[in-house]
């Protein structure tokens, strides 16, 4: 029964632990730490699974992103969140397509780790003040407040978005046509002129290691990285992060990866993944899931180490 249940909501408790930390790998430990957690306790004694498992989830995340924010601090050049394969269809859900998408997750990394467990459970999952509280040690009053203060940090820093769609994957296959052909003014008319490019290579490999801005100087950069293909470079298009992707390969191995932000026909922002320790699991198609309306919280009594999540949260506010 363990099994079952945790199994049951994989897709929603990667979705959270995802969010919260912008990294698959990172996500993927978290739902193994959770999972050994669950498998100690006794199902029976647990009325509503799904709650507990999210305030497991949602205790191991706080802990591992507290530990990951110093290294991301020091890291060579633009840091991108690790980008996810997702299925056409999470494209039909507005709220996760852009809770998951490049710009959003470049948002969230700019608040505090409370923060961003308190924005994320409650704008996009819908857990109400109380339950949050129950996660993170606090009372339900001050859970409000941080939500309150997350969510306008977040709105004023938020992107214009569109998720995939046949209209954006035709200015997506227009902009690989124009890149291909060398022609700068098809090129200069899909680029908003306030366009941006972030290229992470973590310094393993050549990119940018500054943002590039404005038409011009993104046509120059999209033309010359064209140029330096090969003629065993192909490109396939494909879903990333709720967002218009192309794939390049180059001898049959997935060598980079771009993401569209595109607005109103116009392409608004770029994200392109070199570094190869966020490209080996890009293969795989993630399963995302905001679940179900929560269940009023019924099982933060039983979770281990409240004192210590009451603890953290304290460190987060100062």
């Amino acid at each position: 029964m363990a099994e079952d249940a945790f199994t049951a909501h994989r897709p929603l408790l990667f979705t959270i632990a995802y969010e919260m930390l912008g990294s698959a790998d990172d996500a993927e430990d978290v739902l193994q730490e959770s999972y050994l957690r669950w498998r100690a306790v006794d199902p029976a004694e647990v009325e509503h699974p799904r709650a507990y498992l999210v305030r497991v989830v949602t205790r191991q995340a706080l802990n591992h992103l507290r530990s990951v924010r110093a290294r991301r601090e020091d890291y060579v050049g633009p840091w991108l969140p690790e980008p996810i394969r997702t299925a056409p269809e999470v494209s039909d859900d507005a709220i996760l397509a852009e809770s998951v998408s490049m710009a959003m997750m470049l948002v969230l990394e700019t608040l505090n780790p409370t923060e961003r467990a308190v924005f994320v459970l409650h704008d996009v999952f819908g857990y109400t003040h109380g339950e949050i509280a129950a996660s993170i040690g606090k009372t339900e009053a001050t859970a409000r407040q941080i939500a309150h203060r997350a969510r306008r940090h977040v709105h004023a820093r938020r992107r214009r978005f569109e998720p995939d769609s046949a209209a954006t994957r035709d200015v997506v296959g227009r902009f690989l046509l124009a890149t291909a052909s060398g022609e700068v003014q098809p090129l200069m008319d899909l680029l908003a002129p306030d366009v941006v490019v972030l290229s992470d290579g973590g310094g393993k490999v050549t990119a940018a290691r500054r943002p590039i801005t404005g038409r011009e100087d993104v046509a120059r950069f999209a033309l010359g990285v064209a140029r330096a293909g090969t003629d065993t470079t192909s490109f396939e298009h494909a879903t990333y992060n709720g967002m218009p992707a192309a794939r390049f390969v180059v001898d049959g191995a997935l060598d980079w990866l771009l993401a569209f932000e595109i607005h109103d026909g116009r392409i608004t922002g770029l994200y392109g993944m070199r570094n190869p320790d966020k490209l080996h699991r890009a293969e795989t198609v993630r399963a995302l899931d905001r679940g179900e309306r929560p269940v009023p919280a019924a099982d933060a009594a039983s979770l281990p180490g409240r004192e210590d999540a009451d603890r953290d949260a304290r460190r987060d506010e100062r």
